[in-house]
């Protein structure tokens, strides 16, 4: 159907997956275990497994997806338009959906800052990774 760079989609994922791993690490990972009611221990508990495989396959997803959606418009984008589309489709699609969930199971602001934060960085991160290898 598309035409698509499959290098692109699997190093998009990994770099939203490196975001993610500094981001939940280093920067934030305190703020969020706090934010989620988790101590280290208890996320040290979780299958690694299932979770870094899973968190890398909805990765694989998303790039894809956005690949897609760039080889949908049938003409190549400029690098700022693929890294703002990636930028807008987190802040369009993804922040408003994570803050419904949030609204409706009555999380926290902190969680909502933080994960929305997340996704705006993963997305950007994607963006520039298929901007510079379409």
């Amino acid at each position: 159907m598309f035409d698509v760079n499959w290098l692109a989609i699997v190093l998009a994922a990994l770099a939203g997956f490196v975001v993610g791993g500094i981001w939940y690490g280093p920067v934030m990972g305190k703020q969020w275990m706090g934010a989620v009611g988790l101590t280290e221990e208890q996320v040290k508990q979780g299958n690694m497994a299932l979770i870094y495989g899973g968190a890398f396959a909805f990765s694989l997803l998303a790039s894809w997806t956005l690949a897609h959606t760039f080889a949908s418009y049938g003409y190549e984008l400029g690098v700022g338009a693929k890294v703002l589309t990636a930028f807008g489709v987190a802040l369009g699609f993804i922040v408003p959906a994570i803050g419904t969930n949030y609204l409706f199971s009555q999380k926290g602001k902190a969680l909502f800052f933080i994960d929305a934060a997340y996704w705006l960085l993963f997305y950007t991160a994607m963006g520039l990774v298929h901007a510079y290898m379409p």
